[in-house]
């Protein structure tokens, strides 16, 4: 097989991926296209204004995930792997350089015209190189990598990180300068890389629940809720009504404490003091209310493929609901305090992302709907959430401002949420047993950064590929274009106020 050149077409999206082979997938069924079609298809997702999700690979495809939204739906797409090669989409979709980086690091495949081949994750300290690959190299060859060289020699370089704090994930940024403004940023993850694909492959669903929780600390419920949801999917079945309302409440408990953690950064790096303080102390009393409920501060192993580990305690939907009650209280001075000069003069139009931007990269969570991006996986593909109505707040201005105004608001309706699912939450079992079947699901999950995907193929019950997409994917190349043209001093704010992360993407 040849590579075919990537060329603009004049077919819609929809008619290249309805000419390929269907693979059954829950529930949206995955295409398998040709080198010219997989080629075809990137350029009439721009015309079309798909957005791209995630790309991925395993030992003999690589794949793609697609929204098409003016019809709402999900479009999983692959292409085989030839002679260790595939066409690269980075030409016709910038937002795919860091997954074409990351496959080759892992899988060894070659994303044939690729604009960036560097390594991302290998660092050129692992013992062995290509771990996913049927034959992983065992010696690890790999170069470090090497970041872009400042556009003039005599250009100031200013590196941060990847230390940041006691408890900050570990992240590269190096930012060039021309005097105190910001004229190029580029950022290098992987510094903790923790072999997560390697670790799940060969494993049952409920073993490999554990690493699917630890991808992303503040983000555990979200992805756990995914990783299951994905397993359910590719065993046809359903978690019980009442582990799928758990699962929400716990959701939006995660929601809750992870907004209050990022106002209160924001907060304390704009030296805005009372708001850092109260955020900080309602979300350290939610967290203790948490452990009570659920036995765990962050919720972390509680949803398993099937349902949720155990129900929740005596007593646990009381205590929640108070620690709501006092977040809900202090709610409207938070609000008032960032409408203070003070405060939200540092704030506007700082760290601005134009709506075009987000769009293109996929960016989600509050940092893309600051950016007009009217989406949220709460609203279509997460089970449960229809009946109680979750309403989606868009703003446009873009800026760290409209982002902090939007995780109040959120907050405030995750508040209205969790108690309306426990006045509707119904008694039952908790969990299913899994089938030992083969299959293959895919689902999505609303984290506090936006939408996180999984995919995964099962082979009699055990984990044959998978794959989890974190929003740190669309957001640090979002940063990468946002921090030019800004101040140096105020680089530290504009990463707090879009929340990178990098654990997720580390893998």
């Amino acid at each position: 097989m040849t590579l075919d050149a990537a060329r603009p077409n004049s077919r819609s999206a929809s008619d290249i991926v309805r000419d390929g082979d269907v693979e059954l997938c829950r529930p949206w069924s995955r295409s398998i296209l040709s080198h010219a079609g997989w080629s075809a298809l990137a350029h009439a997702s721009i015309a079309e204004s798909w957005t791209l999700l995630a790309h991925w690979a395993d030992t003999m495809q690589a794949h793609a995930l697609f929204q098409n939204p003016k019809a709402l739906t999900i479009v999983p797409v692959s292409t085989p792997v030839a002679a260790g090669r595939y066409p690269a989409l980075s030409q016709a979709l910038p937002g795919t350089v860091l997954y074409e980086r990351m496959i080759h690091d892992l899988w060894g495949h070659v994303a044939e015209g690729g604009t960036d081949a560097r390594p991302w994750l290998d660092h050129g300290h692992w013992p062995q190189s290509r771990p996913m690959a049927i034959r992983p190299e065992q010696d690890g060859t790999a170069e470090p990598p090497i970041l872009s060289a400042a556009d003039q020699q005599s250009a100031m370089l200013l590196p941060l990180g990847p230390l940041w704090g006691l408890v900050d994930e570990a992240a590269h940024l190096r930012l060039t300068l021309n005097g105190a403004v910001i004229e190029h940023a580029e950022a290098l993850l992987g510094f903790t890389h923790k072999g997560t694909l390697t670790l799940m492959r060969g494993k049952s669903p409920r073993t490999a629940a554990r690493f699917a929780a630890r991808l992303s600390a503040d983000a555990t419920v979200a992805h756990s809720v995914a990783f299951a949801q994905a397993t359910e999917s590719a065993s046809d079945v359903t978690a019980p009504p009442r582990a799928a309302a758990l699962r929400i409440v716990m959701m939006e408990i995660e929601r809750v404490a992870g907004h209050l953690d990022n106002l209160a950064e924001v907060a304390r790096l704009a030296e805005a003091q009372l708001v850092w303080t109260r955020c900080g102390m309602l979300r350290e009393n939610l967290l203790r209310t948490s452990d009570a409920a659920f036995g765990h501060r962050l919720m972390m192993d509680c949803v398993v493929p099937g349902g949720v580990a155990v129900d929740i305690a005596e007593g646990g939907a009381e205590a929640v609901l108070r620690a709501l009650g006092a977040v809900a209280s202090g709610l409207e001075s938070i609000r008032r305090l960032h409408e203070r000069p003070a405060l939200s003069s540092i704030l506007s139009g700082l760290g601005r992302a134009p709506a075009a931007l987000t769009a293109a990269l996929g960016v989600g969570g509050t940092v893309g709907r600051a950016s007009g991006r009217a989406f949220d996986g709460r609203m279509v593909f997460s089970a449960g959430y229809g009946a109680l109505s979750p309403r989606l707040a868009i703003r446009s201005e873009g800026d760290a401002l409209a982002r902090q105004h939007l995780r109040i608001f959120e907050i405030g309706e995750s508040l209205r949420l969790v108690a309306a699912a426990f006045d509707a939450l119904p008694d039952g079992p908790v969990s299913v047993v899994l089938p030992q079947v083969s299959g293959e699901g895919i689902a999505c999950a609303e984290s506090i950064r936006g939408d996180v995907w999984h995919w995964l193929r099962l082979d009699h019950g055990q984990i044959a590929a998978v794959f989890p997409r974190d929003p740190g994917w669309a957001l640090w190349p979002l940063a990468e274009r946002v921090l030019p043209n800004a101040q140096a001093a105020d680089a530290a704010l504009i990463r707090a106020s879009l929340a990178l992360p990098a654990s997720g993407m580390d893998l």
